[in-house]
């Protein structure tokens, strides 16, 4: 990328203005319950959420004529809005030049394990038809002077599936996609958090029919409290983002996750978490791929006192050694066990954390190039691995200092940190690694239904993205899972329900009022800051990437404790942090689910893979640098078979209490014995959409 870019490019590309003008949904009625007045809404599909995925299956209701609402606690305040990297990639079928096989396609998206198969195929089938659809609603997705669209390498992929429209990718597809919410007339519910999922029993079948949400400007109540009524529920909230105290989540990222389980749902994979590189949660944070290590900056610490350390040095034999693997962390940013070993790319983020443990502060300088291992020859692009030095000569990025290389392949990046107040072309950037994308969530089969019917997931709170996953593939399955919900949806049919529906609800609503008031100023209760600081620090130090076995365990009982203390409420300061009551509670709830699942984990001998290190002295691999093998963190090694199961986890509601068992993965039919004449009728009844179906 030529550093000659006009300003308003780069302006356009990173300062993204959101469209205003949607259409607010407004209620049916306001009815009087345990004495306060509570607005009820009513829309035959609601979908909770505003990011990417929720807004492509909203879009694709609509386009299907069904009634549709979109509820978001801020509109454009998520992951799919705020978040990014130095090219934000958007991983789906095609290579630069070479088209695609989408058998391989699936076999590489679920390479990891973890994954059902046929999600994985599907991912690839039907990530044409999203991937055409965003360009066709103005997604500026880079192609050269043929058409083809400009790919590369990212991580977990061999073949170079990946595009991006710059560090804000997801943030340019919110954009495309509300537009054109906005131009179908879409409804939306903004300032408005889920709290509750309704059900009801219908044919003798527990469905989902309905939200209770608090609306942060609605002041028919003290609490905010309203209630939607819908046929049809699409969760769409991203992931847990405070669930972890090094997150490069935007803050009060909530999700859904805790909720859903609230509601008996089922979850899956919740082992399952990415962890990278990335600036720290106070300031700006932002995932630190792709080129912002690909130019090699100089990665230091410094102490309380200001000493500079070039600790990466102790690590790694040589200086081109220390720099080629600081390089792969470009595409492979997510931490992974493996790669600690043999001197690979995941040492390095060993290093950070070793560092960060002694209260030191890990810093990148775009300014200066890598200092020398000791003993070793100084830095030098001429002393490159092969992969590396090919790269930059590629990319004609051999300039003398990282800035420049930086400003020549991708201006973007230095230009995203510009507007957030920090100048990478003066000041160093401090960083550490971080919690960055929970793979697991809530168990969807291949339509994103959950074990709830009428309920659905799409995005990061469905648990659909297996052990490891390519860069990208989290953008395209909401993209994908967005447009197939919709369409079973729409085979379904979904009705706007009646007002009168709200009886059966009553009962619970009067609930939650009278447990909202007796939360206000509560003296014998924690705090909800008191709460995110517990769970944070303990998934943060007991279940982070580098995890210590022995310890898991009793990070799961205090957890219980935790939450059996929670059954009896939270304190909040006042009527309107009613939504953060419930968030906290459900985090809480999310995290015992998580260590139940790792702990069911580790007592069937599971082993280290990408979520984390299961650090163990009886562990087999030890990681080995320049000064001696790194003992403390020898880890046990993953499991074959292990890859080809997961673990479901789902609250019992006789007992109230988490039961877990291990399910194998759903195969893929052969797409070989699929035909034209043979399968067109099947997609004409609609029979394709029927439970249990097969071709």
């Amino acid at each position: 990328m030529s550093q000659t870019i006009p300003q308003h490019i780069l302006d356009s590309l990173t300062r993204v203005k959101m469209p205003g003008g949607a259409s607010e949904r407004q209620h049916k009625e306001i009815v009087e319950i345990a004495g306060m007045q509570v607005p009820i809404y009513t829309t035959s599909s609601l979908v909770l959420g505003s990011g990417a995925a929720g807004l492509r299956a909203a879009v694709e209701l609509k386009r299907k004529n069904i009634d549709v609402t979109v509820a978001s606690s801020s509109m454009f305040g998520g992951t799919s809005a705020c978040s990014g990297s130095d090219k934000q990639t958007l991983h789906t079928a095609g290579t630069s030049n070479r088209g695609d096989d989408f058998v391989k396609l699936g076999q590489d998206i679920s390479s990891g394990g973890g994954m059902d198969k046929d999600t994985a195929y599907i991912e690839g089938v039907d990530s044409l038809r999203a991937f055409s659809s965003l360009q066709y609603m103005g997604l500026p997705l880079p192609q050269d002077r043929f058409g083809a669209v400009l790919r590369y390498q990212t991580d977990h992929d061999e073949v170079g599936r990946a595009t991006s429209c710059g560090p804000r990718t997801s943030r340019l597809m919110v954009k495309v996609l509300c537009e054109e919410a906005i131009r179908l007339g879409v409804d939306f519910l903004k300032g408005t958090t889920g709290v509750q999922i309704l059900k009801s029993q219908r044919d003798g079948q527990e469905v989902s029919s309905g939200l209770i949400a608090i609306n942060r400007t609605d002041e028919s109540n003290e609490f905010g409290l309203i209630v939607i009524l819908c046929d049809k529920l699409i969760l769409a909230t991203g992931g847990p983002g405070e669930l972890y105290r090094d997150s490069v989540y935007p803050k009060n990222c909530f999700g859904s996750l805790g909720m859903a389980l609230e509601a008996g749902i089922e979850a899956t994979n919740l082992t399952e978490s990415q962890f990278g590189i990335g600036t720290r949660r106070t300031e700006f944070p932002w995932n630190l791929s792709g080129t912002y290590v690909q130019v090699l900056p100089y990665i230091y610490s410094l102490d309380k006192d200001g000493k500079e350390y070039n600790f990466l040095a102790e690590y790694y034999r040589s200086t081109q050694e220390l720099v080629s693997n600081v390089f792969r962390k470009g595409y492979q940013w997510p931490f992974h066990a493996t790669r600690m070993l043999d001197y690979g790319s995941s040492l390095v983020d060993l290093a950070i954390f070793i560092e960060s443990q002694k209260g030191r502060t890990i810093l990148m300088d775009f300014n200066r190039n890598p200092e020398a291992v000791v003993n070793d020859q100084e830095f030098s692009l001429e002393r490159l691995d092969d992969d590396v030095r090919d790269y930059l000569v590629n990319n004609e990025a051999l300039q003398e200092l990282p800035i420049d290389r930086l400003r020549q392949m991708n201006p973007l990046a230095i230009e995203l940190y510009k507007m957030h107040g920090h100048d990478i072309s003066k000041d160093p950037l401090p960083f550490n690694v971080s919690n960055q994308h929970m793979n697991g969530g809530v168990d969807v089969d291949i339509w994103s239904q959950s074990s709830l019917k009428s309920c659905y997931a799409i995005g990061e709170v469905a648990g659909t993205h297996g052990v490891t996953r390519p860069g990208g593939a989290a953008l395209n399955a909401g993209q994908v899972f967005g447009t197939r919900c919709a369409e079973h949806i729409a085979s379904q049919g979904a009705e706007t329900p009646a007002s009168e529906g709200l009886q059966e609800h009553q009962a619970t609503i009067e609930s939650i009022f009278n447990e909202l008031s007796k939360a206000v100023a509560n003296e014998n209760q924690p705090t909800c800051d008191e709460v995110r600081d517990i769970i944070q620090n303990r998934m943060s130090d007991k279940a982070g990437f580098i995890c210590q076995r022995d310890e898991v365990l009793k990070a799961l009982l205090d957890t219980q404790t935790l939450n059996r203390k929670l059954e009896k409420g939270l304190s909040i300061k006042t009527s309107r942090h009613a939504a953060s009551y419930f968030q906290w509670r459900q985090t809480a709830l999310s995290a015992e689910a998580v260590l139940n699942c790792l702990t069911l984990y580790i007592k069937n001998g599971g082993g280290s893979r990408g979520a984390r290190a299961l650090c163990a002295k009886d562990g087999s691999d030890v990681p080995d640098t320049r000064l001696g093998e790194l003992n403390e963190y020898r880890f046990i090694t993953e499991k074959e078979a292990h890859k080809n199961e997961k673990i479901v986890i789902g609250l019992d509601p006789k007992t109230n209490d988490f039961v877990t068992r291990i399910d194998p993965l759903r195969e893929m039919e052969d797409p070989s014995k699929i035909f034209f004449e043979k399968n067109w009728a099947p997609y004409l009844t609609e029979e394709i959409y029927q439970k249990g179906f097969k071709h």
